[in-house]
């Protein structure tokens, strides 16, 4: 982020995508206020185009990276 806003909180699963529905791992906090929500693929494609609007972009995508942790084999 590049203002002086507060810290948001981490997206949660039940964060959904402003544009299709998906997960959202992208959050455009508005100038204006409020925000907006996207998956990373409409992150992607609007990011530019906010950001010279003003708006701060938090970008939580390279938690699609992430490898869950599994179970140790006597816990199955």
């Amino acid at each position: 982020m590049t203002g002086a806003l507060a810290p948001t909180k981490p997206l949660s699963v039940a964060d959904r995508c402003d544009r299709c529905g998906a997960q959202a791992y992208v959050r455009a906090i508005l100038v204006g206020g409020g925000d907006l929500l996207f998956c990373a693929h409409h992150g992607r494609k609007y990011a530019e185009a906010l950001r010279s609007s003003g708006a701060d972009i938090q970008d939580e995508t390279d938690r699609l990276n992430e490898t869950p942790a599994t179970a140790p084999d006597d816990e199955r």
